[in-house]
């Protein structure tokens, strides 16, 4: 049989994750990542990047904790060598406070990322409206760089990249040989997925180069989290809300927010505002699946729904669906082989 052709559709950081993962699986594949918009034009592009995961209900913990741990595990070795600056990835450390006790003491994650601990007496004086919190330190990706590091090494192992609006998987059945669907909150239309919904996450960059920490509220809502060049400060989480306007309220409310837990923010600089569509499922879908039409099949791997944990779990979902495509490829090959006798 020919190289196997695989088409990737959707260029954030799961479909170029995906896509690399497919090359290092499965080196004989021709793979081609299809996507209307590429860096800095990506929903991955306005996300955070801290790896501090976020639970899917319908997932079992310890599949969650797997993919967490292979992304940190992954990011961690980045880290650690001369492309560190280049890929936007660097340890930072901080606290996750609570104004009340947390319902679990432990977070599922707690033993993979560096040093996590109650945090002491003396530290929780700097959040007097707060009774309790975690230090820890762990790994943030800031997004834009990460992403174009992931084109150059996806480039260099020939991967074709092109700007394409996928309307159906379909069309691409006469070209490809299995189809992966990265599209994030496109798979609402592209595949009408009914249980996709998005979080619209509104955010804002700001340059406050003092600021080393992060900073997180338990609930996850109101966070600070530094970059090598900015700092997001957030958020949103407005579910079914289809807006990318930013909200000039919503901003003011942010800033606030941020800068009662960080009162040096007030002389925070250059603000810009972000707005993204998580794309929100109770389980990220991660699954083979056989279409077919008039006799025809198509073979189409599904790895997306994220919603506001993609950075935190990327890599090690993208190792899944790329064995997902090698059980695929094997198919095929049986078939194929299948044929001839």
């Amino acid at each position: 049989m020919a190289a196997p052709k695989v088409a990737v559709v959707g260029a954030g950081v799961v479909g170029l994750s995906t896509a690399l993962c497919i090359m290092e699986t499965c080196p004989s594949c021709s793979v081609t990542i299809l996507s209307e918009q590429f860096s800095p034009n990506t929903t991955s592009d306005v996300a955070a990047g801290m790896l501090i995961p976020h639970t899917y209900p319908d997932t079992p913990i310890h599949v969650q904790k797997q993919w967490f741990r292979e992304t940190f595990t992954y990011l961690f070795a980045i880290s650690n060598s001369a492309e560190a600056s280049e890929a936007g990835i660097h340890l930072v450390s901080g606290w996750q406070v609570f104004k009340n006790t947390p319902k679990e003491e432990l977070p599922f994650w707690s033993d993979v990322v560096l040093g996590f601990r109650p945090m002491s007496k003396a530290e929780l004086q700097k959040f007097p409206q707060h009774q309790s919190g975690q230090a820890f330190t762990t790994l943030k990706c800031d997004c834009p760089p990460y992403l174009l590091w992931l084109e150059k090494r996806l480039k260099a192992t020939g991967v074709q990249m092109y700007t394409r609006k996928v309307a159906d998987l379909w069309e691409l059945h006469n070209k490809y040989d299995i189809i992966v669907n990265c599209a994030g909150i496109g798979a609402h239309q592209l595949v009408g997925d009914k249980k996709l919904f998005p979080i619209r996450g509104q955010v804002l960059k700001v340059h406050a180069p003092w600021v080393k920490n992060f900073i997180r509220d338990g609930d996850g809502l109101t966070y600070i989290y530094p970059g090598i060049h900015r700092i997001t400060l957030g958020g949103t989480r407005e579910k079914d809300n289809w807006s990318l306007s930013p909200d000039p309220g919503t901003t003011k409310d942010i800033f606030d927010r941020c800068c009662s837990l960080e009162p040096s923010l007030q002389g925070a600089q250059d603000i810009q505002v972000k707005v993204g569509l998580r794309p929100s499922r109770q389980c990220v879908r991660l699954q083979r699946e056989v279409l077919s039409q008039g006799g025809v099949k198509l073979l189409v791997v599904h790895n997306y729904g994220h919603g506001a944990g993609g950075f935190s779990v990327h890599r090690g979902t993208a190792k899944e669906a790329a064995c997902l495509v090698g059980e695929c490829i094997a198919a095929l090959q049986g078939s194929s082989s299948g044929a001839k006798l």
